[in-house]
């Protein structure tokens, strides 16, 4: 009885002292290594599929301390989300801060940068969003979960083509042709210009060295949206 009741407190020593590290670590991590789960769900999500798999795949293990272990997670679990709930402050540790990543149809950079975040990783996102074309975008917000949040721009508010009663002939999409200072030639081919006419595009715009373009985009309409490295942009505070 007595070794039982140790291996219990081991079981549960344990618990305490993984889960912070598991959060910290985690926290480290950043958002995309935790998907659409918010974070603490997600840690006790990994550690209980650890200990159960364990418990399945090795026979030598006991079942009454994995039993102990997965009964202790999940109160532990509930204690955890009632004191998130009553305390914004212990919320806020163990969850991320909304990141505006497009502001003003502008790329923050610095924000992708810090979280790990792609340029085209967020192009995606967007896309699954039926956003096609950047400068649409007034705010767009990668949330506590890694999940993509998109503000459009006043004029770009939902209403369809039939409500106006007008007939559209071209799609709003527009493709990269600038990516961190790197043209992409077969684009500007695709649409019958060559770099010449991109430098005098840039020019026209003030921007003298290509090398600070963080992301440009060309739609059917040669319209060219340009977004530069550590632009100034006035970011909104978005906090939970």
């Amino acid at each position: 009885m007595i070794e039982l009741l140790k291996e219990i407190l081991v079981v549960l020593g344990r618990i305490l002292t993984i889960l912070p590290l598991l959060l910290v670590i985690t926290l480290f991590m950043g958002k995309r290594a935790i998907g659409e789960f918010p974070i603490f769900d997600f840690l006790i999500i990994v550690t209980l599929a650890s200990i159960v798999g364990a418990d399945i795949a090795d026979p030598s293990v006991d079942h009454i301390p994995t039993a102990i272990a997965v009964i202790a997670i999940g109160i532990f679990q509930k204690i955890i989300t009632k004191w998130k709930i009553a305390n914004r402050k212990i919320g806020k540790l163990l969850t991320f801060e909304p990141t505006v990543v497009i502001q003003e149809g502008k790329f923050v950079d610095k924000n992708l940068k810090q979280m790990r975040y792609s340029i085209d990783n967020i192009l995606q996102m967007l896309r699954e969003k039926d956003v096609f074309d950047m400068s649409e975008v007034e705010t767009a917000i990668i949330e506590a979960n890694g999940e993509l949040s998109v503000l459009k721009t006043p004029q770009k508010h939902p209403i369809t083509v039939e409500d106006m009663q007008i007939s559209k002939t071209t799609s709003p999409i527009s493709f990269p042709v600038i990516v961190e200072g790197a043209t992409y030639t077969t684009v500007l081919k695709e649409f019958s210009v060559d770099e010449a006419w991109l430098q005098q595009q840039l020019s026209d715009q003030g921007v003298t060295d290509i090398e600070h373009v963080f992301f440009a985009s060309i739609n059917r309409q040669l319209a060219l949206h340009i977004s530069l490295k550590n632009e100034h942009i006035s970011i909104p505070t978005i906090r939970h």
